[in-house]
C-alpha cells in the first residue's frame, strides 16, 4: 500500500512516476544507439540526449519516492518494478527500428514534452516547477535535434521519405496514449499542478502538423488509438527492455561500485 495522506497526493505520485518511467524508457531504448550511430556526430547526440533523458528521471524518481513515503529510492524505482507496475506512455517502448523510426518516436514525444514541461515549469507545486525549470532548455534542444532531422528525411531522397512516413504510420496509433487523463488528475489540473491534457493535445496536433507540412510527409488518418499504459497494460516492447535494464540490480540487489 502507498501511505499518502490524500487522493491528490497519490495522483501526483502517479503522474511523477509516469514522468520518470517516460524519461528513463526513452533514455534507454535512445542509449542502444551507442556505438551504431549513423555518424560519429549523431551517435554522440544521441547519447547526449539519452543522458538528459535518464538525468531528468533520477531527479522525479527522488520526488517520486518522497511522495509515497516508504523506504524507496532512484534504483529501486527503476529496478525492481515489473512491467506492469510501470507507467509510461507506449509510444516510448517501441524498438529503435531504423534510423527514421528512432527519429519519428523521439520528434512525437518531444513535441509533447515540449509543451508539457513548459506548462510545469508554472506549476503550483514547488518541486515539478523546479524539475521543468532545469528541464526546459534539454526538452528545447532535444525538439531542435528531432525537427531537423524530419525535415531532412522528409524533405532528403524519396526513401527517406518513404521510410518515414511508414514509421509514421506504425507509431502514430501509439500517441493517443500520450494524452489519457484519470479522474483522479482532474483536482491537480484544477489546481494548477498539472496541465490539462485536452490543451496539450490541441496545441501538439498543430505543431506537428506544422512540421510534417514544411517536411512534405503525411500525417497519418484517423485510427484507432492504443492506450492503457496508466493501468500498467503494455507492449511486449517493454518486458525485453526491462529484463536487459535490470538485470544487474536483480542479480545483485544493493550492489555498489566500490
Amino acid at each position: 500500500m502507498i501511505p499518502i495522506a490524500d487522493k491528490n497526493k497519490e495522483a501526483l505520485f502517479h503522474y511523477v512516476l509516469r514522468l520518470a518511467d517516460n524519461c528513463l524508457i526513452l533514455g534507454h531504448r535512445l542509449s542502444e544507439w551507442c556505438g551504431k550511430g549513423p555518424q560519429l556526430e549523431e551517435d554522440i547526440a544521441l547519447i547526449n540526449i539519452a543522458l538528459d533523458h535518464i538525468g531528468r528521471a533520477r531527479s522525479l524518481y527522488d520526488y517520486a519516492a518522497l511522495l509515497q513515503g516508504l523506504d524507496k529510492t532512484q534504483d529501486t524505482l527503476a529496478y525492481r518494478r515489473d512491467a506492469w507496475d510501470f507507467k509510461n506512455n507506449l509510444l516510448l517502448e517501441q524498438p529503435n527500428g531504423d534510423y527514421a523510426k528512432t527519429i519519428v518516436r523521439s520528434f512525437l514525444y518531444d513535441v509533447f514534452a515540449h509543451g508539457q514541461y513548459r506548462t510545469l515549469a508554472s506549476s503550483t507545486d514547488e518541486t515539478l516547477r523546479a524539475i521543468a525549470e532545469k528541464s526546459n532548455k534539454e526538452i528545447a534542444y532535444h525538439l531542435v535535434h528531432s525537427k531537423e532531422w524530419m525535415l531532412r528525411l522528409g524533405d532528403g531522397t524519396a526513401e527517406s521519405n518513404a521510410r518515414t512516413n511508414m514509421a509514421l504510420n506504425e507509431l502514430w496509433k501509439y500517441t493517443g496514449d500520450l494524452f489519457v487523463c484519470t479522474p483522479a488528475e482532474l483536482p491537480l489540473i484544477e489546481k494548477g499542478v498539472i496541465p490539462d491534457s485536452e490543451l496539450l493535445k490541441t496545441k501538439w496536433l498543430s505543431d506537428v502538423q506544422a512540421i510534417l507540412d514544411e517536411a512534405g510527409l503525411v500525417k497519418p488518418a484517423a485510427t484507432f488509438m492504443q492506450s492503457g499504459s496508466q493501468d500498467g497494460k503494455h507492449t511486449e516492447h517493454l518486458g525485453y527492455l526491462l529484463a536487459e535494464m535490470q538485470f544487474l540490480q536483480r542479480a545483485y540487489p544493493d550492489a555498489v561500485w566500490d
